[in-house]
């Protein structure tokens, strides 16, 4: 039992056929596990914005059929002769990628998301030359050096979406040095990144402050995360008392928003972090940076070492994303209300009991 086997997976998931972007249910197949394969059932599975924009086609890359989702997380079943670090029965995930070269300066640094020829989870080409399907399925094979150890002590459901929104945020944190107990951090927008940024920002022992357009979420981000300070950033006068008083900022904001009010929070030598991928071109003075010699910088989720990293330091301090669980049934209404950043902070979808 649990040993490899040579014949094709049926798998049952959801699909997106075209740029509507409705999902419906669908019927394909997976590789054969493989020797080096980690075969496992999916439970739960995170719904992240960019499968939004993947279905509607939104960054024009979209390639139909297609199966979502890139923060799945289940039980082993099956594994390899050559495998070595799982075992049926082990709780485990994957991520954003499934695959890259193994060879490059990227993949030999532990910074495989950054490999030109990273595969990804779904809406990419495998291996064996087929499409990628993702997570909105019953179940997962995948080379185990893409699969990841999700502690047992920490829930399935709410450990998924730490797969893309935790590691988002946790490597710029740890990659910058932005990650100093006592030091003052800013997260902007909170949402699905942010609020995991801002429960990394409190278990690192920093002083945080969130920045957001909504005075309205200023409860919710003292109250429920432990925020230390709250930032209305289209209050000029909040924005002025706060000048030169954060060392760092995680900016998540995926729409157009200026930079240079964020960058006059920050001290000299203060970092501003960009997570977000707003659609539009972000313009910045260069007198903003110049003067204070301040950095700005970019970053996309993590490498599996770092990854694993993130998920071990969860178990240990108990971090979770707060999250909706919803059925497959609600799939379509939960894009939609995604669209509208109505929920707090992830849809998680209940695969194995809905699908």
């Amino acid at each position: 039992m649990g040993e490899a086997h040579y014949l094709e997976h049926e798998v049952h998931g959801w699909a997106a056929r075209d740029s509507s972007g409705v999902l419906s249910p669908f019927k394909f197949s997976r590789r054969a596990t493989g020797p080096r394969d980690v075969t496992f059932q999916i439970l739960y599975c995170g719904i992240c914005h960019s499968d939004l924009h993947q279905i509607r086609n939104e960054w024009q890359t979209s390639k139909y059929p297609m199966v979502p989702g890139h923060e799945l997380v289940g039980i082993v079943t099956e594994v390899g002769p050559e495998v070595r670090q799982h075992k049926v029965g082990d709780h485990v995930g994957v991520g954003c990628m499934v695959g890259s070269c193994q060879n490059c300066d990227s993949c030999e640094k532990g910074a495989e998301q950054y490999c030109e020829h990273v595969t990804y989870t779904y809406n990419d080409v495998d291996q064996d030359g087929k499409p990628t399907y993702g997570g909105y399925s019953a179940l997962m094979v995948c080379d185990e050096r893409f699969v990841l150890q999700i502690p047992k002590s920490l829930p399935l459901d709410a450990a998924a979406p730490l797969l893309c929104a935790g590691i988002t945020v946790y490597s710029p944190l740890r990659y910058f040095g932005m990650d100093e107990a006592g030091k003052s951090l800013g997260v902007v927008g909170l949402g699905g990144l942010g609020h995991m940024a801002v429960k990394f920002g409190k278990a690192f022992g920093m002083n945080v402050t969130v920045i957001s357009t909504s005075p309205s979420k200023e409860e919710e981000a003292r109250l429920i995360l432990n925020a230390d300070n709250f930032l209305v950033s289209k209050n000029d006068q909040q924005m002025k008392k706060a000048v030169k008083t954060l060392d760092y900022i995680i900016d998540t904001v995926s729409a157009k928003h200026e930079l240079e009010p964020l960058l006059s929070l920050l001290k000299v030598n203060g970092k501003l972090v960009l997570v977000g991928g707003p659609e539009e071109p972000l313009q910045l003075n260069p007198f903003a940076i110049l003067f204070g010699r301040k950095t700005v910088a970019g970053s996309t989720i993590g490498g599996i070492k770092e990854t694993q990293d993130m998920l071990d330091f969860c178990g240990v301090h108990n971090l979770i994303s707060t999250i909706e669980t919803i059925p497959f049934e609600y799939v379509n209404k939960a894009m939609d209300r995604l669209a509208k950043s109505d929920v707090k902070y992830r849809f998680v979808i209940d695969v194995a009991n809905t699908l």
